[in-house]
């Protein structure tokens, strides 16, 4: 008891974190456009200091998260032509697909994530197959499986490492891993985007990405925010269908899941700190109401601190620059 014990002590040495973020947590989020040539790059206007690069561009946008320590990228792709049932995105020369093989030559050690979903790729801009023809505009969870299979294969058959759904339909875990199990992708890993929220934080990421959905909301697929018992669930069943990594998505404001999902499941787990966190503090830092590298950094302990093993980040590149600084 005080006086004796005195917890400002250590504090006043700066010793004893108790959670560190490193390198080695962090996955790099990049965009790329088949509509890009060159190295060129597009901005993203939502998301100051973020882009969408051609497959030539992100090849060196890769190189450089690569030099700077970051071992991991989730890709996500833009394609020159979407149809209402998204067949690009299996498309053997799809931009992902193409790119995927561009780094895989081109970059080494890096692990490579490819993003798995039909909302890039479809003109209604929805996660899964649509019932057009009733009119209602009502998403196919189990048509939608057979595609996401055949998007899995593809992009393992191209070189990715790990297969990431993110449209959170029924069963997609299991159907996807029978399907590349089927096709001898047994090392191929599925990280699932398996608490996905219904979030207001994925505006930015929706012009980044070409994403936005031409009629109705994706309430009926993803999660309703007020809610953390379902989580569990959700997450439960990834796990039972194979999953390799679990994902909560988005993170900042989601810390009692990322928590709940980490007290009660000893498996990786992943966070997605996601465009709208990430817009949120480059345009209070952009207006001088906070310290850009100090607010990053908090946020990223605090998922750390949650339970997250990975963190997916717009920040990576700064974040990584400022911790070899540190070394």
């Amino acid at each position: 008891m005080f006086p004796t014990v005195r917890m400002r002590r250590l504090r006043e040495l700066k010793l004893l974190k108790e959670t560190r973020v490193s390198t080695d947590d962090l996955i790099l989020p990049v965009f790329i456009d088949e509509n890009i040539e060159g190295e060129t790059k597009k901005p993203i206007d939502s998301m100051p200091g973020q882009y969408r690069f051609s497959i030539e561009g992100a090849v060196k946008e890769v190189s450089e998260a690569r030099s700077l320590g970051i071992k991991s990228v989730l890709l996500f792709g833009i394609p020159r032509k979407k149809d209402e049932t998204g067949s690009e995105a299996f498309n053997t020369e799809g931009v992902i697909q193409r790119a995927v093989r561009k780094l895989k030559e081109e970059v080494e050690n890096v692990v490579i994530i490819t993003d798995l979903c039909l909302c890039e790729y479809t003109t209604h801009g929805h996660c899964g197959l649509v019932d057009v023809d009733a009119g209602s505009g009502h998403v196919l969870n189990d048509p939608t499986l057979e595609v996401l299979g055949k998007i899995a294969v593809s992009q393992a058959e191209a070189g990715a490492d790990i297969v990431a759904p993110s449209g959170m339909m029924d069963g997609m875990v299991k159907a996807i891993r029978e399907n590349l199990d089927d096709d001898s992708f047994t090392d191929t890993a599925i990280m699932s985007y398996a608490a996905k929220y219904n979030s207001a934080l994925y505006g930015p990421f929706r012009e980044a990405a070409d994403s936005g959905y031409q009629f109705g909301d994706r309430s009926g697929y993803q999660m309703d925010v007020s809610n953390a018992r379902e989580a569990l669930r959700e997450v439960e069943l990834d796990i039972e269908e194979a999953a390799d990594i679990v994902m909560v998505k988005p993170a900042i404001f989601y810390l009692d899941i990322i928590s709940k999902v980490r007290a009660r499941f000893d498996v990786p787990l992943a966070a997605y700190s996601v465009s709208g966190e990430y817009s949120m503090i480059a345009a209070a830092s952009e207006k001088g109401y906070l310290d850009r590298g100090e607010i990053v950094m908090e946020g990223l302990t605090a998922i750390k601190r949650a339970g997250a093993d990975l963190i997916i980040t717009y920040f990576a590149k700064e974040v990584a620059k400022a911790l070899s600084c540190c070394i």
